[in-house]
């Protein structure tokens, strides 16, 4: 049952009537204490929700459990409804975070993005706060609105407007509004909401970005036409578990990570000084869903979630073995895509793909680019690469 800042009086008349039939009440010390003269049992929710879940599920008795605004917005009611059964759970929701915020703004939530640092690292959701026209974020003591700002700033949105509400819905409710430089230094109560809106077009999607957009060494780093054909024989989708083996500076997994925002890239090198540069592009980007993974492949493979793809960019010498671990654990409908420069690479895993009876597809790209030469334009080339696509059998082309 979801409850407002203002407790008891926040209820319509269902809900509380539901709660005055309680014979038992769960929820935060905080809900809990808007009932002080509630005659029946009370368990207090924090972060156990384990714990709360097994004692309801042999519970006979009447119980609500009262949570703050919508528990179907980033709260425990999908939660119970799942490992309780649907037909033993009944959620009342009361008007949420994000409607108040927008309400009191004038403005629609219904295309916002609504996003949540409560519990959860900032980095996760900062990405689509960036991308986003208007996006409302909940926040906790560690991810405050101050936090929020920071980050705005350090990724050169100093243009932002942020409103931040405490104690929406609620006697003490306060409203502040500013720019990103005007919210970084102050402090809010934990209870809040911030709205992040942007006048100007977000930033361009992180595709096929030339190479000083990022920080690299000594030119190793994927050239910019090869991610972009790279990234394409992937065949991401928004949720995409992607593992990049072979990381280098990063480039490839940030463009992977802005095509699969609703996934997870985790990005694998063992070389020190190009973990520091993959971590200084990860920052610079604000790639949030990139995962920065220390070590040798396929050694630390195992660790990691199943893949729906995989791209290798080094080897190490260890390209079979790494392919091999790759293939054993993609996802069904899963590629494997390399970046391979010698024919001796390229017959190793060809090799392999006709072993094991996977599709092999290669791809040569000699690219050229123009360079001045005096008043004049001349055409350089790049080194060739070819680009090996390995498709599980019977996957789609």
């Amino acid at each position: 049952m979801g409850i407002g800042d203002a407790g008891a009086a926040s209820l319509f008349p269902e809900a509380r009537a539901a709660v005055d039939a309680a014979e038992l009440l769960c929820g935060g010390e905080r809900h809990l204490g808007f009932f002080p003269d509630h005659p029946a049992e009370r368990l207090v929710l924090r972060a156990n929700v384990g714990e709360v879940v097994e004692r309801l599920r042999g519970e006979r008795r009447r119980a609500v459990v009262l949570a703050s605004g919508d528990p179907g917005c980033y709260g425990i009611g999908p939660i119970l409804a799942k490992r309780l059964g649907a037909d033993r759970v009944r959620i009342l929701p009361n008007l949420g975070a994000v409607q108040l915020a927008c309400a009191r703004l004038g403005i629609a939530w219904h295309d916002a993005a609504i996003l949540s640092a409560h519990g959860r690292p900032l980095d996760g959701v900062f990405p689509a706060v960036l991308r986003a026209r208007t996006a409302v974020v909940l926040t906790d003591d560690r991810n405050t609105p101050a936090a929020l700002a920071r980050a705005l700033l350090e990724a050169g949105d100093g243009q932002a407007r942020l409103d931040v509400f405490e104690h929406l819905g609620g006697p003490r409710e306060r409203h502040v509004g500013g720019c990103p430089a005007e919210i970084a230094g102050q402090a809010f109560a934990p209870l809040n909401t911030v709205v992040v809106r942007h006048d100007g077009p977000p930033p361009p999607l992180a595709l096929g970005l030339p190479e000083d957009a990022y920080a690299h060494r000594a030119g190793q780093i994927t050239k910019a036409e090869m991610r972009v054909i790279s990234l394409s024989r992937l065949r991401l989708h928004e949720r995409s578990v992607v593992w990049d083996v072979g990381a280098g500076c990063g480039s490839v997994a940030i463009e992977a990570a802005a095509l699969a925002r609703g996934g997870k890239v985790f990005a694998i090198e063992r070389d020190p000084a190009q973990l520091e540069l993959l971590r200084v592009n990860v920052r610079r980007h604000a790639a949030g869903n990139v995962a920065v993974v220390e070590g040798s492949a396929p050694e630390v493979l195992g660790g990691l979630p199943d893949p729906d793809a995989a791209f290798v960019g080094g080897s190490g010498g260890a390209l079979a073995a790494i392919a091999a671990a790759v293939m054993a654990r993609l996802r069904p409908g899963g590629r494997l895509v390399a970046n391979l420069a010698t024919l001796e690479h390229l017959a190793e895993l060809g090799a392999l793909a006709r072993t094991e009876g996977w599709p092999c597809e290669v791809t040569q790209v000699a690219v050229a680019r123009s360079v001045p030469v005096a008043d004049l334009t001349r055409l350089a080339a790049l080194n060739p690469v070819f680009v090996v696509t390995l498709r599980q059998p019977g996957a789609v082309e």
